[in-house]
């Protein structure tokens, strides 16, 4: 204990209880003698007790918040100091710091100094340590986990395609943008995926960025699980059920005629290029380009004409640039990335025959004379679509070409990046999923507007050993579009602690 002078006199006096000569001072007493009559760290408890849930590894913050603290950090710092405030009041608080613990002795030790005025104007100083004793116990979260019971709201996200392109993409948006953090579990079911909540802000807040990336509409419905009478609260479930527009990319569609004529007067038979928050399609025949959004699309719904399974390969017999192609009035806007070009094809299948088709394409900047090229055969297929059998037979192309085709094996060999997952259950898995996740890496390597949106890693597994003969002309992500995949790993290579320092 000891005390600040205050008197600015230079002669000695004696102390008025035991009579030894001390400094002058407002209390007229020793060191000794104020310590017998004053404590300041009255009425502050020596031993406090804080709450910690094992589970979720956080630490209470009264009356009902639980927050993330790693040892000997200001969070836990200023945790520790909210227990001791109301006792406080009276004296003023000059410095706070931790003292060394064992982290498994379930004990925080800190060090208070504190200043207090008494006895005529007298300041006194005392260094004091309070233990904060850890007590255990099991926050609302991970109580309602271990009860099974645990979720308050879902979003159940579905689209009736037959690709999960879609839904890999938005995959890479959530993990991207990081909500998939709030979930307390995904689960991938048929034609969809759930995500479950504790509480239903989390959810609405999934439904409104669902609602930005991706074209879609959502339905809300509750369930009342429980209701106290007497206290008149009432504990609903809800979900929210939000369909994703049922087209993916490389879908060819049939748009009605009222659609067609609104989107710059296209043709009714266009080819998806792209789905992000809107729906992204090209005519084939003048290569004008329109956006769909999904309030849209249910006032004029249009489908899918093919599969993707209903794809084939054609090989490139000739081809004819068109340079000069004139739009009629009222046309819309033409893609600037693409080119309109004349071509026959011949499908691989028929080689040993002489029939070949003829038909327009939007990829008279990637196709040449010899080319592998996929697409849909529309003259010796039976496809039921109600905007489809209105139109005009001349006006249905007898093929449609979607994509230039590579050597798949070649192009895994090659790929020297990768994509991160969200952890969920997975039911009802197919051996064609890993096809199309094939199919959807390989439209990112392909559309540079996809993967902006999209965090790609460099997969330090695979180091790529190719030779001249090995380049095909496939599109390929380059090193600057990259980000480096960070792992936090101690001295010992195992995973780094949380521990803050100063």
């Amino acid at each position: 204990l000891e005390y600040l002078i205050s008197a600015s006199s230079s002669r000695s006096a004696l102390c008025c209880t035991c009579g030894v000569p001390i400094p002058p001072n407002p209390a007229n007493m020793c060191v000794a003698c104020l310590r017998t009559q004053v404590d300041i760290s009255e009425g502050i408890p020596k031993q406090v007790t804080v709450h910690f849930c094992k589970q979720c590894e956080r630490y209470l913050q009264p009356p009902a918040t639980w927050v993330q603290c790693a040892l000997e950090s200001r969070e836990l710092l200023a945790l520790c100091l909210k227990k001791l405030k109301s006792s406080m009041t009276k004296v003023r608080l000059i410095d706070a710091g931790f003292l060394w613990t064992e982290p498994h002795s379930k004990r925080i030790k800190m060090k208070l100094t504190v200043q207090k005025e008494v006895m005529n104007g007298a300041i006194l100083q005392q260094v004091f340590v309070v233990e904060f004793v850890i007590q255990s116990q099991m926050c609302d979260d991970c109580h309602r986990v271990e009860a099974k019971d645990f979720w308050k709201a879902v979003v159940q996200v579905r689209q009736k395609t037959v690709h999960k392109k879609t839904f890999y993409y938005l995959e890479q948006l959530l993990l991207k943008h990081k909500l998939h953090m709030n979930a307390l579990n995904i689960k991938e079911i048929h034609e969809g995926i759930d995500f479950y909540y504790g509480s239903k802000q989390h959810a609405q807040k999934m439904v409104d960025f669902l609602q930005c990336t991706v074209p879609c509409r959502s339905k809300t419905s509750q369930r009342l699980i429980s209701h106290d009478i007497h206290s008149n609260t009432y504990n609903y479930k809800s979900t929210f059920s939000v369909e994703i527009v049922p087209v993916c990319k490389d879908n060819v569609v049939c748009l009605s005629p009222r659609l067609a004529q609104s989107l710059g007067n296209m043709g009714q038979i266009c080819v998806c290029i792209r789905v992000t928050s809107t729906i992204h399609l090209i005519d084939p025949r003048t290569l004008q380009i329109a956006e769909v959004d999904g309030n849209t699309y249910w006032r004029n719904p249009f489908n899918s004409l093919c599969s993707p399974r209903q794809l084939e390969e054609f090989i490139v017999m000739d081809v004819d640039i068109i340079r000069d192609q004139k739009l009629g009035a009222g046309a819309g806007t033409r893609s600037s990335k693409h080119t309109l070009a004349e071509v026959w094809v011949q499908k691989t299948s028929e080689m040993d025959t002489s029939q070949q088709y003829h038909c327009r394409t939007f990829l008279g900047h990637l196709l040449n004379i010899g080319d592998l090229v996929l697409g849909y055969d529309f003259a010796n297929s039976n496809i039921n679509d109600e905007h489809l059998n209105k139109m005009n037979p001349h006006h249905v192309p007898d093929v449609v070409l979607i994509k230039k085709s590579y050597d798949r094996s070649r192009r895994v060999k090659r790929r020297n990046w990768k994509l991160q997952e969200m952890a969920r259950d997975r039911e009802g898995m197919d051996t064609d999923d890993e096809r199309q996740y094939q199919d959807f890496l390989e439209d990112l390597e392909e559309d540079e507007a996809l993967r902006k949106n999209v965090n790609i890693y460099k997969d330090a597994s695979k180091i790529p050993v190719e030779s001249d003969t090995d380049d095909d002309g496939a599109p390929r992500i380059s090193l600057m579009e990259m980000m480096e995949e960070l792992s936090l790993t101690d001295a010992t290579g195992g995973e780094g602690a949380d521990m803050m320092t100063e």
